[in-house]
């Protein structure tokens, strides 16, 4: 049987999703699929699209593993399905991040070294190696699951705590 040895780059994107996204899980968990429609200002995101952006980044990683160029100007973003309970939510971001996991399991360092275009048109918005891509895919992640827990508080819903204790979780020891 033949192994084949994940390139070190996407091991450490791996390892970095395996500790992020259960942190991501836990605030899609407390989402208030109810108020899916809710925005803290007319020019945010609903709760639902920030959630189902969130989600996407991820999934994003693969297509980026997938391709080596992207045209913004083909997108229609009518086209996506709501998401209407917590169970659809957190497949979805399940879905997102099993395909991010298996592209970077596939990747090697040849694959990660390549550049790779985003464009409307003709115009190049930004052109990088897919790692750098990657590298940024998982912090807007990140920086989006934090929008996530303003939402969450403006709510007024109990907010986790991603690298310990939140102000709702007061378990500190000391």
């Amino acid at each position: 049987m033949e192994t084949t040895l994940v390139a070190a780059p996407a091991q450490a994107f791996l390892a970095e999703l395996h500790d992020e996204v259960p942190q991501t899980r836990r605030v899609f968990e407390r989402a208030p699929v109810a108020q899916l429609d809710w925005q803290p200002h007319a020019k945010s995101m609903t709760l639902g699209q920030l959630l189902r952006h969130t989600a996407d980044v991820l999934g994003w990683i693969k297509d980026t593993l997938d391709s080596t160029d992207l045209d913004v100007s083909v997108f229609d973003n009518a086209a996506t399905t709501p998401i209407s309970s917590t169970a659809e939510l957190l497949a979805y971001l399940e879905e997102r991040a099993a395909a991010a996991t298996a592209g970077l399991q596939a990747a090697t360092a040849d694959d990660l070294e390549q550049l790779w275009t985003m464009r409307s048109g003709e115009q190049v918005l930004v052109s990088q190696s897919r790692a750098s891509v990657v590298r940024h895919l998982i912090s807007q992640m990140i920086h989006h699951r934090g929008q996530l827990t303003v939402y969450l508080r403006l709510l007024d819903v109990p907010v986790p705590g991603p690298y310990g204790p939140s102000a709702d979780e007061q378990n500190w020891q000391g």
